[in-house]
């Protein structure tokens, strides 16, 4: 999902563009809108699975501590 938000913010940095070199400075604005939105949604995605990544190890690791035995 990250890589369609990038490329989804790419684009609409290009009809941004487009529309600014066409004189269209509202459709431009709404342009560049959903563009930074699309690219915090896909910071988002990112932290997201960084996170349940994180979470996972630290729960493997508590495991494994709580596994050992005490002498």
């Amino acid at each position: 999902m990250k890589k369609f938000f990038q490329l989804l913010a790419v684009v609409l940095a290009g009809a941004a563009a487009y529309f600014l070199w066409t004189s269209q400075p509202e459709a431009a604005f709404v342009t560049v809108v959903l563009g930074v939105v699309s690219f915090f949604f896909g910071v988002r995605t990112d932290m997201k699975e960084q996170n349940r990544i994180h979470k996972a190890e630290r729960e493997k690791t508590e495991r494994s501590v709580d596994e050992k035995p005490t002498d």
